[in-house]
């Protein structure tokens, strides 16, 4: 009886040594499968580092041939006016020229700058004035401090990028635009939640911000805005081919949306390079509406220390469009999940490039980095 007590008393030590041991062992294994994560990552982070840094001493023809490299999927297409014409390439595959098709890309943030200038239509009508504070135009709760016009326009309103949202999850699991389903009353509801300063916030780039314009239009115009923008970019712009998405375009992977998401006013937009080209020769002309939009609305200096080792500078704002004073560009870009795209232009000399892909925004090199680099070469 002893003896038994006694060989299992000594059983049970060295099972708890041996327990130890092994929980030890794993303890172990855990601290260096952490540390090569780490490590790999870190790698990782100084070879992206390195790789950026070699960016600023490219070409643009550089720079398009290493995007395009090996790519069976690629699609960018390369429009540029000068002289008072127009003209543009499409290029596929280790940079292959190709058929002159008119392909329909998303052009994401762009759509703001539809959105700014529908905000300035509305402002010459007489329907609302820059200093509006929105609650003037939207049901609020009483008590919050609103911004005004002028700053959702510029992207000093306070408000963050955007609010989560229950539809959120879903679409992050079903690999859907971010936004999809996301509604006016949703929005209305976070705009209840948050109250802002009086005072103009530093610059932080706001999609909520212009979910919260196209609701203003909305309201001024009694109309949704998916129809408003439709209407306005074919039949007053004459742009036949640029109008919320609707996933019936040539390429691929095309956002997900709803007619009454409120997000469209922020990237909705699909288009072609005809009618971006289109678009840019009315930002050169500099007439009536479009000149209003290019007035510096707000000083924001707010360019990366990546951006501006790339010759890419955020000076100032006006209706949506970013100006750089340095190289007197005027500019906007666009993303969606896998498209990316750059609008930039000089009135100066009378210059404007666009760049539409099919890439992701983060693939290789960016269309905003290549326009900078193609448009500059036009300036010197």
């Amino acid at each position: 009886m002893v003896e038994s007590i006694i060989v299992g008393h000594i059983f049970h030590v060295k099972r708890g040594m041996l327990v130890k041991k092994k929980g030890k062992k794993i303890l172990h294994i855990l601290i260096v499968v952490i540390l090569a994560i780490v490590l790999i990552v870190y790698g990782f982070v100084i070879y992206g580092n390195y790789q950026m840094s070699k960016i600023p001493g490219l070409s643009f023809e550089d720079c398009l041939n290493y995007t395009m490299k090996g790519n069976d999927n690629a699609i960018i297409t390369v429009g540029i006016i000068k002289d008072g014409q127009a003209t543009y390439t499409v290029y596929g595959k280790d940079t292959i020229v190709m058929p002159q098709v008119e392909h329909t890309y998303e052009i994401g943030s762009l759509t703001k700058t539809f959105t700014a200038t529908l905000i300035k239509r509305a402002i010459i009508e007489g329907k609302i004035n820059l200093d509006d504070t929105i609650d003037k135009h939207l049901e609020m709760p009483v008590g919050n401090t609103y911004p005004t016009i002028e700053q959702l326009l510029t992207h000093t309103s306070g408000y963050k990028s955007h609010y989560f949202e229950l539809p959120m999850i879903g679409n992050f699991f079903g690999r859907r635009n971010d936004f999809y389903g996301i509604t006016d009353d949703m929005l209305l509801k976070s705009l209840s939640k948050v109250s802002v300063t009086n005072e103009t916030a530093k610059f932080n780039y706001s999609n909520f911000g212009y979910a919260t314009l196209g609701l203003v239009l909305e309201a001024v115009y009694d109309r949704d805005y998916l129809a408003l923008v439709n209407v306005f970019a074919s039949e007053e712009l004459g742009l036949e081919n640029t109008h919320i998405s609707d996933r019936q375009g040539d390429l691929k992977q095309y956002w997900d949306w709803n007619a009454n998401d409120v997000y469209l006013s922020a990237g909705g937009l699909t288009s072609t390079i005809s009618d971006m080209l289109d678009y840019a020769q009315l930002q050169l002309a500099g007439k009536d509406i479009f000149a209003s939009c290019h007035d510096s609305l707000a000083v924001i200096n707010s360019s990366t220390k990546a951006y501006s080792a790339m010759g890419i500078n955020m000076d100032e704002i006006g209706a949506g469009w970013i100006i750089d004073r340095e190289n007197d560009i005027i500019w906007h870009n666009g993303g969606t999940g896998d498209y990316n795209c750059y609008l930039g232009f000089c009135p100066k000399t009378e210059t404007a490039v666009v760049i539409l892909s099919n890439l992701a925004p983060n693939y290789r090199i960016p269309a905003t980095v290549m326009g900078v680099k193609l448009l500059k070469q036009y300036l010197e």
